[in-house]
C-alpha cells in the first residue's frame, strides 16, 4: 500500500474539512458502524423522505445543494442543537442524498484518521437489472488490509425495502460498480450502456460525467451530483467524440489501485480541464 495515498486519504480535503465545527465530530464513535449509525441518524434521503413517511417543503429540499460539510454541520445544528451522536427525528435531519452520505461519513473517518474517500458510481441493488446512479464511501481497513466499501444509506428500513441480502458496511464490488468500470466495460461491449443512471438519464454521457465524478472525489474534490463542466458531456455523440482518450485514461486510474497514486494526483494536476471551484 502506498504510504503517500493513505496520508492523503487521511487529511481532510475542501469539501469534508468541518471548520468552525470541527469539534462536533470529537465524541463521535471511532469504528465504522457506530459512525454509520451517526450519519443515519442526521440525514433522509431526499428520494426516500415520502417512503418514511416525511412530507418536505422545497425549502428543505433545498439543502441537497449545501456543497460543503461545513455548511452541512451548521444546518444540523440549526435544525437540532444537540450532540451529532444523538439520532434526530426524521423531522430536523438534514435532507440530503448519497452523496451527502458518503462525504459525510468520509469527513468523520478522516476526522478520526481514518483514510477514506467517496466514490462515484452505480448501485446494483436498486432496479433489477439496472445500475442506479450512486455515491458509497471507501475506507482502507488497516486490519484486512484493503478498501472496504461502506453504502451509510442503506438503513435497517432500506435495506429491507431494496431486499438486499449484503453487509452495507461491506459492499461487494460486483454491487457498486465504479464509474471507470462501466465506462471501460461499455466502451469495451461488455455491458449496455443505457442499463447506467438514473430517472429517465442514461448512457455513455451519463456514466462519462460519473467518471470525472469519481476521479475528482479521489483527489478530495467531492462534487455535486449534478455538477456539469470540463470533460463532461450531455449526449452520446458528444460523449464518445470529444477527448475519449482523458476520459479512457481517468477511468483507468480510478481502477487502478493506489500504485498509480502519483499518477492520478499528476493528472489532476496538471489537467486543466478539471478543474472547478467546488
Amino acid at each position: 500500500m502506498d504510504a503517500n495515498a493513505l496520508a492523503f486519504y487521511r487529511r481532510h480535503g475542501p469539501v469534508t474539512e468541518p471548520g468552525a465545527y470541527a469539534e462536533a465530530f470529537d465524541d463521535l464513535p471511532d469504528a465504522v458502524p457506530g459512525l454509520v449509525r451517526v450519519v443515519q441518524g442526521l440525514l433522509v434521503h431526499v428520494f426516500w423522505a415520502e417512503r418514511y413517511g416525511l412530507h418536505l417543503s422545497p425549502e428543505r429540499e433545498a439543502e441537497v445543494g449545501l456543497r460543503r460539510v461545513e455548511a452541512q454541520l451548521e444546518r444540523i445544528r440549526a435544525l437540532d442543537p444537540r450532540p451529532l451522536a444523538e439520532a434526530r427525528p426524521l423531522e430536523t435531519r438534514l435532507v440530503g442524498n448519497c452523496r451527502d452520505y458518503a462525504t459525510l461519513l468520509c469527513a468523520m473517518l478522516r476526522a478520526h484518521g481514518i483514510p477514506a474517500r467517496a466514490r462515484c458510481g452505480f448501485g446494483a441493488y436498486f432496479w433489477p437489472e439496472r445500475y442506479e446512479d450512486h455515491w458509497v464511501s471507501e475506507y482502507w481497513s488497516a486490519a484486512q488490509e484493503r478498501w472496504v466499501l461502506v453504502d451509510a444509506q442503506l438503513d435497517a428500513f432500506q435495506q429491507e425495502t431494496l431486499r438486499t441480502s449484503f453487509n452495507p458496511l461491506d459492499v461487494p464490488r460486483d454491487q457498486f460498480i465504479v464509474a471507470g468500470q462501466a465506462w471501460l466495460a461499455c466502451r469495451e461491449d461488455r455491458c449496455d450502456p443505457q442499463a447506467y443512471g438514473i430517472h429517465d438519464m442514461h448512457g455513455m454521457w451519463f456514466i462519462r460525467g460519473n467518471v470525472v465524478r469519481d476521479f475528482l472525489s479521489l483527489n478530495k474534490i467531492e462534487l455535486l451530483p449534478w455538477d456539469d463542466w470540463g470533460p463532461m458531456a450531455s449526449t452520446e455523440a458528444e460523449a464518445l467524440s470529444r477527448n475519449v482518450s482523458l476520459i479512457d485514461r481517468l477511468a483507468r486510474l480510478g481502477l487502478a489501485g493506489d500504485e498509480l497514486f502519483l499518477a492520478l494526483r499528476a493528472t489532476y494536476e496538471n489537467e486543466r480541464r478539471l478543474y472547478g471551484v467546488p
